[in-house]
């Protein structure tokens, strides 16, 4: 999930490119290509829905251990809220202090959103999945084709340069923070995700090795329709040159179908965690990095801002895609060395460790 984040974030760095489609980089060459198509297919919209589908998940465990101690259900669901409205203040430090691309307050404002549901049976769960997700599969192919239309072009420009400081980005973060998430939630469908998330922790479907067959079908469907439906708008701009209104409901087309291919995402994860017996070190690190998840999010962007940022050492106007995209892998590999490192020393990831005390007091 991590590296899926780092990867589809260090493009937006790219401050010197060429605009592409949306929010990748011009192609140079055979090779950027290569990555840009990959990231459409593999990347792009598809690790938002996965991180989603894990965060409603979590909510679950979260809210299932707190009735286990002994509370209520309404006072388990004022810790869930505790931990949303931290989140969003994790996510706020992250935008506006650190220049990081921020989630965290999407999925903060989601948690408010959709907590209430936990008090609810599986009935009124569904109901609201179903009318939530429809809604969304509505609108959003005609808001990006009318988004794309306004733009005047298949690619938005970065919103950086080489003209940015510190103190310039951090007065503009400052006033556009609190449209972070609400753009995201208006643009992207992480609501529904987040809700299938937690009807999937209701039944244990990731962690329940009695359920393979299931979590096959889900990985093999979802991600097979995540990659049909991103295929169309990946001939956009290289082999085809349709209508910016036809070319932004392509793209609102291979955002929904994300949101399948991250629940496929999941699905699998779970049937691969089910099938390994005997972790390695490979498999032991990798989930040392998961439980201090919070932690390397935010140490991830923090290394993107230092390495790309105009207003640090300034690599996204020297790199070209192909090399942000190395920066991202080896930003996720020194995550991975250090999470297992952690683990050895039994020390918890610093921000899980902040989050439990601000949550749980």
């Amino acid at each position: 999930m991590l590296l899926l984040i780092a990867l589809a974030h260090a493009p937006l760095f790219l401050y010197v490119s060429e605009p592409g489609m949306i929010s990748r980089p011009e192609s140079v060459g055979i090779l950027d290509i290569l990555l840009n198509s990959i990231g459409e297919i593999f990347i792009d919209n598809r690790s938002r829905p996965l991180f989603a589908v894990l965060f409603g998940y979590g909510l679950v465990f979260m809210f299932d251990k707190q009735l286990s101690k002994g509370k209520s259900k309404i006072e388990a669901r004022k810790v869930m809220k505790r931990r949303s409205f931290f989140l969003i203040l994790f996510g706020f430090i992250l935008a506006v202090f650190i220049g990081g691309q921020d989630i965290l307050m999407a999925y903060g404002s989601a948690g408010l959103l959709v907590g209430w549901l936990l008090l609810r049976d599986n009935k009124t769960l569904m109901t609201a999945t179903t009318i939530v997700t429809t809604v969304f599969i509505l609108y959003i192919p005609f808001l990006w084709g009318f988004l794309l239309e306004d733009n005047g072009s298949y690619g938005f420009s970065s919103e950086f340069s080489r003209n940015d400081y510190y103190l310039q980005s951090f007065m503009e973060a400052l006033v556009y923070f609190p449209y972070i998430p609400i753009f995201i939630h208006l643009l992207f469908p992480i609501l529904p995700s987040v809700l299938i998330g937690i009807w999937f922790g209701r039944i244990h479907l990731l962690t329940n090795s009695h359920q393979q067959n299931k979590l096959k079908m889900i990985a093999i469907i979802g991600i097979l329709i995540s990659i049909l439906g991103a295929l169309p708008f990946v001939f956009v701009g290289e082999l085809w040159g349709p209508s910016l209104f036809l070319a932004g409901v392509l793209y609102g087309i291979q955002v929904i179908t994300g949101t399948v291919g991250g629940i496929g995402y999941a699905a699998l994860f779970g049937v691969l965690g089910n099938r390994i017996k005997e972790p390695g070190w490979v498999t032991n690190s990798i989930n040392a990095l998961g439980r201090r998840s919070l932690t390397f999010f935010v140490f991830n962007e923090i290394l993107l801002v230092i390495l790309l940022s105009p207003v640090s050492l300034g690599l996204g106007g020297i790199l070209n895609n192909t090399g942000v995209t190395f920066v991202a892998i080896s930003i996720w590999i020194l995550s991975v060395v250090t999470a297992s490192i952690l683990e050895k020393y039994k020390i918890s990831g610093p921000l899980e460790t902040l989050m439990r005390v601000l949550v749980y007091k």
